[in-house]
């Protein structure tokens, strides 16, 4: 039963979008540095590595996991294969504050995949809510310039951050979906690294053939280690499990409330760490998607 929402309740979902505004913003600082599919790929390497000691009962020959490893070969291809990787190769183009408002509309995105695979009915209050937080994802892409969105030039970034978001969306779908083992849905690392396998084979496969395509080499130093050391445990393993636990506390309704104060953040770290400060466009853009929520959300 969700429980009333406290402080301490507050904090644990707060800390998940500090981290994934940490995540773009580092996303876009290392880009000169590693490739993104290859970025992708070592962090949750190391996040594999730091995962093994909570875990390592569920990569043996009688996991039940190996039962259900085509599920997990799905969610891992899209939560650890591509969502990431997507998201880093929209950095390269794009800016955080872009990529986190974009990526704020996810929401949306599940109305229209549940609609059209899931059997989901819509309201009008539902249709009325993704509308406004559609308006805002174009407010960013116009950069505010809605006269003249039928004349708007995308960046690669703009279009690698909506195919993330849409990625996103099925994943969150395909999760409500039955057939975990309950010792492996109880265990917030063990459900994690039942994905992380499938997904670290699928993430290594794509750095593999960025390599192939790319003339762009790995820059190694402390910048670059610092970088990996927080994407691997921050937003990867410590906002995973943060977010599962406040989720647990006071239900998805609640805390996906607290998902969109991620742009919030990345616009005041873009402003402190990349000179890259917000515009009045991403002020709107986040009323937009927000007050869609706030409306398709209410009972």
């Amino acid at each position: 039963m969700n429980q009333r929402l406290t402080f301490s309740t507050a904090l644990l979902l707060t800390l998940p979008p500090l981290m994934w505004a940490g995540n773009a913003v580092v996303g876009r600082i290392v880009a000169p540095l590693v490739p993104p599919l290859t970025l992708n790929f070592l962090r949750w390497a190391i996040a594999f590595v730091l995962l093994l000691p909570f875990a390592w009962r569920l990569l043996g020959a009688a996991s039940p996991v190996w039962d259900r490893i085509g599920r997990y070969t799905v969610l891992g291809l899209l939560g650890v294969g591509c969502y990431n990787a997507l998201q880093y190769l929209a950095l390269k183009t794009s800016t955080p504050i872009n990529v986190t408002l974009v990526a704020a509309s996810i929401p949306a995105f599940m109305l229209g995949l549940g609609a059209a695979f899931f059997g989901q009915r819509i309201t009008l209050r539902q249709v009325v809510g993704a509308a406004l937080s559609i308006s805002g994802v174009l407010v960013v892409l116009s950069r505010g310039e809605l006269s003249h969105l039928a004349e708007v030039r995308l960046v690669p970034g703009d279009l690698y951050i909506l195919l993330a978001t849409a990625s996103w969306a099925l994943y969150s779908w395909l999760l409500t979906r039955p057939g975990d083992p309950p010792e492996v849905r109880s265990d917030w690392a063990g459900f994690l690294m039942a994905q992380l396998v499938p997904g670290l084979a699928w993430s290594g496969l794509f750095a593999a053939a960025e390599t192939v395509v790319t003339t762009q080499s790995i820059t190694w130093g402390l910048p670059l280690v610092l970088a990996l050391a927080f994407v691997a445990t921050g937003p990867a393993i410590l906002a995973y499990r943060c977010w599962g636990a406040g989720v647990q506390r006071v239900g998805p309704n609640v805390a996906g409330f607290f998902s969109n104060l991620t742009p919030l953040f990345a616009a005041v770290f873009s402003a402190a760490f990349l000179g890259e400060p917000p515009h009045l466009y991403h002020g709107l853009a986040f009323l937009l998607i927000v007050g869609g929520i706030v409306v398709s959300s209410r009972r």
